[in-house]
């Protein structure tokens, strides 16, 4: 639904973002000033024992010098509770005592929709729970009994039991008033081909509700208790509340847990959740029968940074963990990624903690492997390669691999990570890790050949440099609106979609985009009072800002537009250079030779990045180039010019 204009606005000006914050978080007394509305606390997004996280109740953001998570009090509501835009609104809405907008009748009719079947989700909850206490459903607790679930336990995870009966659900409900369509609608009961009365579709199993991160019951699962069952498991098919793909079974009570800085463990059916859950793994979650889908590992990026996946040590379960590996790919980004606890054989973790308790299960945990391992394990494990056509196909499969992810800098990383284990297999030699310091993959084994005056030139060679030009640039580019704040409005756009390669120079940029909007005069002092003075001192000690054209000539309103757009564009082209330079290092990264292809986009990325090089000694802040290709510094040709116009003011004073 569309608002209409100034809601959100007003919604704004009646909340407190400390206060809906404050729900979540606990205020440093030390750091925060509560008559200001400045409020500081560790952040409720990372784990962390620093106050790191900061609110400004009065320009009604937030945001963290640590993980750099920021946005207003929508923004909060959206991410700490797992709702999408206009849910949050209507929560704050309601806090705020603001009524909302007519929604569009149809979507009206479709949110009306979603609470009657999530009403009637809990009724058949209720049912389910007080049939699990009946004669009929004796077997049902014998197999909880077995399985080490007390009363507790089931009630704590509101473990059922279906009837085996055709119509029980369905005639409890209907002698309720619930119609027919809402038990289809719902997934609960189906109707039968002949179109006669419906049927209850869990029948004889055990049942356990599934919630989603807001606590409304979605959906059931059920476990058969009859070995002869044609499914053990059964789920809710997909209805309008219920996305399999998109859910995972114990959503909230682990994303708050892993909120308190529990690891988030990613394993494959309900009794195992509850196993991990009761042996202190809080933080556990199921994908509901299905393969890991993108969905639902973007929903548990949103609990925590890097789940563990710990899947059963079956065949089965490790070809489903494989199967993570091509989806979570091309999805990663900088502190974003997977780890994978290999259970061991015919095992999962109910079983193991059952076997060893909870020590057993910590212990696997903690050797969990990174990613990038279990790829090189898929692609390597029970093959030989004796010869170079199977080194080849190798190469080929961990190339098209690493391609998938969109991220430079983590494909390099993994690049290297897999070259220094196609090291170790194809020249240290089986069980003989291959000490790899100082080898250079790109280069056939012998004596090391002296450096030539080339090599040391070489775009390769100066990629370590890169980084110390990207620093000196930023901080140019921060102390020149600093210095002229008057033309920053001219490169807002570009100063937030610039990436700062150090968590000072970061919270500097954002300081300035907060108080951009505050009279020039004050935007240094302002920027001082969030990152701190002596940020802000270590900045203009740098020898590079000092002697920087605008920054000299503070307050020259042309020569920082100028030095802006220079320096902006020059950060860029680099930038782009060198992305380059660092896609062809991987595809070398994975060759022992280099072909022509590899060669010339190398070439090309090092002709483009000296072009940007030259012109770092054609400052046109300080100079300007004369039609006749001659240098001209700016001051002195001011000079001249105001030299000649007193001397034509003269000569026209003494004409007749």
């Amino acid at each position: 639904m569309s608002l209409p204009p100034g809601f959100l606005d007003e919604l704004r000006n009646r909340t407190s973002l400390a206060r809906v914050v404050g729900r979540k978080v606990m205020w440093d007394a030390r750091k925060s000033n509560q008559g200001k509305g400045d409020m500081w606390a560790p952040c409720p997004f990372h784990q962390e024992k620093s106050a790191s996280f900061h609110v400004d109740d009065k320009q009604g953001f937030y945001y963290c010098f640590g993980c750099h998570a920021k946005g207003d009090a929508i923004g909060f509501v959206r991410e700490t509770e797992n709702v999408g835009f206009m849910e949050a609104v209507e929560i704050l809405a309601r806090e705020a005592g603001m009524q909302m907008p007519a929604r569009d009748p149809k979507a009206q009719a479709r949110a009306d929709r979603g609470r009657d079947l999530a009403e009637v989700m809990e009724q058949a909850v209720q049912y389910y729970r007080l049939a699990l206490r009946t004669g009929a459903a004796g077997a049902a607790r014998d197999y909880l009994a077995g399985r080490g679930l007390d009363e507790a336990a089931q009630a704590r995870f509101e473990i059922g039991f279906a009837p085996d009966q055709w119509r029980g659900l369905y005639q409890a409900l209907s002698a309720k008033g619930i119609s027919a369509d809402l038990l289809i609608d719902s997934g609960l009961c189906a109707r039968p081909q002949d179109g006669g009365t419906p049927y209850d579709r869990f029948r004889g199993r055990i049942i356990f509700p599934i919630r989603d991160a807001r606590g409304r019951c979605i959906a059931l699962g059920g476990r058969a208790l009859d070995p002869a069952a044609p499914a053990k498991y059964l789920n809710s098919p997909e209805t309008a509340l219920f996305d399999k793909g998109r859910s995972l079974y114990n959503h909230g009570p682990a994303r708050e847990a892993a909120g308190k800085g529990a690891p988030l463990i990613v394993t494959e059916g309900y009794m195992d959740v509850i196993a991990l859950v009761r042996a202190g793994f809080e933080a556990a979650v199921a994908p509901l029968g299905t393969a890991i889908t993108e969905a639902q590992l973007r929903l548990m990026w949103r609990i925590h940074p890097e789940p563990i996946i710990a899947l059963d040590g079956d065949a089965a379960g490790l070809r489903a963990a494989m199967r993570v590996i091509d989806v979570a790919l091309p999805l990663l980004e900088s502190g974003q990624s997977l780890r994978f606890c290999l259970l061991p054989e015919g095992s999962d973790p109910d079983d193991l903690i059952r076997a060893g308790g909870p020590g057993a299960m910590q212990a696997l945990l903690d050797q969990a492997q990174p990613m990038v391992r279990l790829l090189w394990q898929r692609e390597t494990e029970g093959k030989i390669f004796d010869s170079p056509e199977r080194k080849a196909a190798l190469d080929k499969a961990l190339r098209a691999a690493i391609r998938k992810i969109a991220d430079p800098s983590i494909r390099g990383h993994y690049g290297d990570e897999i070259n220094r284990l196609r090291q170790n297999l194809f020249r240290g030699g089986a069980g003989k890790p291959l000490n790899t310091q100082g080898f250079t993959p790109f280069r056939k084994r012998g004596a090391p050949a002296p450096a030539t005056p080339s090599a040391i030139n070489s775009p390769l060679a100066r990629i370590s440099d890169a980084g110390i030009e990207e620093r000196l640039r930023e901080a140019v580019i921060l102390a020149t609106i600093l210095a002229t704040p008057q033309v920053a409005a001219g490169f807002l756009g570009a100063l937030e979609e610039t990436a700062m390669s150090t968590p000072e120079h970061d919270a500097i940029r954002v300081a300035i985009l907060r108080v951009i909007d505050l009279p020039p005069a004050g935007l240094g002092d302002a920027v001082a009072q969030i990152v701190g003075a002596d940020v802000l001192e270590k900045l203009y000690g740098l020898r590079h800002v000092q002697i920087a054209p605008a920054v000299r000539n503070r307050g020259d309103l042309e020569i920082a537009t100028m030095c802006l757009a220079e320096e902006f564009a020059k950060l860029e082209a680099e930038r782009t250079a060198l992305r380059e330079i660092n896609e062809a290092m991987q595809d070398i990264a994975l060759e022992d030779t280099v072909d022509e292809g590899l060669t010339w986009r190398l070439q090309q990325a090092s002709e483009a990045r000296a072009r940007t090089l030259r012109a770092q000694t054609e400052d046109r802040a300080e100079y300007e180039l004369a039609p006749n290709g001659a240098r001209l510094n700016r001051s002195e040709r001011n000079a001249l010019a105001a030299l000649l116009d007193s001397i034509a003011d003269g000569r026209s004073r003494k004409l007749p």
